[in-house]
Protein backbone atom coordinates (compact mmCIF):
# COMPACT_ATOMS: atom_id res chain seq x y z
CA UNK A 1 0.00 0.00 0.00
CA UNK A 2 1.39 3.39 -0.97
CA UNK A 3 1.06 5.68 1.18
CA UNK A 4 2.17 9.37 0.66
CA UNK A 5 0.00 9.80 -2.78
CA UNK A 6 -2.59 12.51 -1.28
CA UNK A 7 -2.23 15.80 -0.44
CA UNK A 8 -3.95 15.78 3.06
CA UNK A 9 -4.85 13.07 5.76
CA UNK A 10 -6.94 11.67 8.35
CA UNK A 11 -5.03 10.00 10.90
CA UNK A 12 -5.21 8.45 14.32
CA UNK A 13 -2.33 8.23 16.68
CA UNK A 14 -2.05 5.67 19.49
CA UNK A 15 0.40 5.20 22.59
CA UNK A 16 2.63 2.35 23.32
CA UNK A 17 0.33 0.66 25.39
CA UNK A 18 -2.72 1.03 22.82
CA UNK A 19 -4.78 2.27 25.29
CA UNK A 20 -5.38 5.94 24.24
CA UNK A 21 -6.54 7.02 20.35
CA UNK A 22 -6.46 10.63 18.82
CA UNK A 23 -7.91 11.69 15.48
CA UNK A 24 -5.94 14.51 13.38
CA UNK A 25 -5.99 15.84 9.80
CA UNK A 26 -2.66 17.00 8.46
CA UNK A 27 -0.69 18.02 4.98
CA UNK A 28 2.46 16.51 6.45
CA UNK A 29 1.89 13.88 8.04
CA UNK A 30 6.24 13.54 8.78
CA UNK A 31 5.98 16.69 10.35
CA UNK A 32 2.89 16.51 12.64
CA UNK A 33 3.86 12.95 13.69
CA UNK A 34 7.19 14.64 14.37
CA UNK A 35 5.32 17.44 16.29
CA UNK A 36 3.08 14.65 18.37
CA UNK A 37 6.63 13.56 19.84
CA UNK A 38 7.92 15.82 20.57
CA UNK A 39 4.83 16.59 22.96
CA UNK A 40 6.04 13.84 25.14
CA UNK A 41 5.30 14.36 28.89
CA UNK A 42 3.74 18.09 27.79
CA UNK A 43 0.59 18.15 29.98
CA UNK A 44 -1.16 20.65 28.17
CA UNK A 45 -1.24 18.69 25.18
CA UNK A 46 -3.97 15.69 24.94
CA UNK A 47 -0.84 13.57 22.98
CA UNK A 48 1.58 14.75 25.23
CA UNK A 49 -0.19 13.93 28.35
CA UNK A 50 -0.79 10.56 26.89
CA UNK A 51 2.41 10.10 25.17
CA UNK A 52 -0.13 9.59 22.12
CA UNK A 53 2.58 9.76 18.90
CA UNK A 54 2.10 6.57 17.29
CA UNK A 55 0.75 6.76 13.85
CA UNK A 56 -1.75 3.44 13.19
CA UNK A 57 -4.26 4.93 10.44
CA UNK A 58 -3.72 7.01 7.62
CA UNK A 59 -6.49 8.31 5.40
CA UNK A 60 -5.74 10.33 2.57
CA UNK A 61 -7.84 13.26 1.17
CA UNK A 62 -7.85 14.91 -1.82
CA UNK A 63 -8.87 18.36 -0.57
CA UNK A 64 -9.04 20.14 2.49
CA UNK A 65 -12.63 20.64 3.56
CA UNK A 66 -13.78 16.94 2.86
CA UNK A 67 -10.92 15.51 4.80
CA UNK A 68 -11.44 18.28 7.88
CA UNK A 69 -15.22 16.96 8.07
CA UNK A 70 -13.64 13.21 8.00
CA UNK A 71 -11.85 13.90 11.05
CA UNK A 72 -14.25 15.91 12.79
CA UNK A 73 -17.30 12.73 11.81
CA UNK A 74 -14.28 10.54 13.15
CA UNK A 75 -13.05 12.05 16.16
CA UNK A 76 -17.39 11.74 17.45
CA UNK A 77 -17.26 7.61 16.94
CA UNK A 78 -17.27 5.72 19.64
CA UNK A 79 -13.42 3.70 20.47
CA UNK A 80 -14.78 0.67 19.58
CA UNK A 81 -15.61 1.89 16.12
CA UNK A 82 -12.59 3.66 15.97
CA UNK A 83 -10.40 0.52 16.62
CA UNK A 84 -12.82 -1.21 13.74
CA UNK A 85 -11.56 1.47 11.22
CA UNK A 86 -7.86 1.19 12.52
CA UNK A 87 -8.03 -2.99 12.24
CA UNK A 88 -10.08 -2.69 8.69
CA UNK A 89 -6.33 -1.05 7.34
CA UNK A 90 -4.17 -2.31 9.69
CA UNK A 91 -5.14 -4.71 12.06
CA UNK A 92 -1.73 -5.48 13.80
CA UNK A 93 -1.82 -1.41 15.02
CA UNK A 94 1.75 -1.35 12.98
CA UNK A 95 3.36 2.03 13.56
CA UNK A 96 2.51 3.55 10.38
CA UNK A 97 5.54 6.39 10.57
CA UNK A 98 8.35 3.47 10.69
CA UNK A 99 6.78 1.01 8.02
CA UNK A 100 6.79 4.87 5.38
CA UNK A 101 9.60 6.57 6.46
CA UNK A 102 11.94 3.37 7.97
CA UNK A 103 12.99 4.87 11.36
CA UNK A 104 11.61 5.30 14.95
CA UNK A 105 11.41 7.65 16.74
CA UNK A 106 10.58 10.17 14.17
CA UNK A 107 13.25 13.01 13.17
CA UNK A 108 13.51 16.18 11.47
CA UNK A 109 11.55 15.42 7.79
CA UNK A 110 13.46 14.11 4.94
CA UNK A 111 14.61 17.31 2.27
CA UNK A 112 13.01 16.72 -0.88
CA UNK A 113 16.08 17.60 -3.63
Amino acid sequence: MTYLNYPFYVYILTNLLKTVVYVGFTNNIEERVLEHYNQRGNPKSFTGRYNCNIPVYLEGQEFAIPGIAREKQVKKWSRKKKEELINSMNPHWENLYLKIFGRWPPGPPRRIK
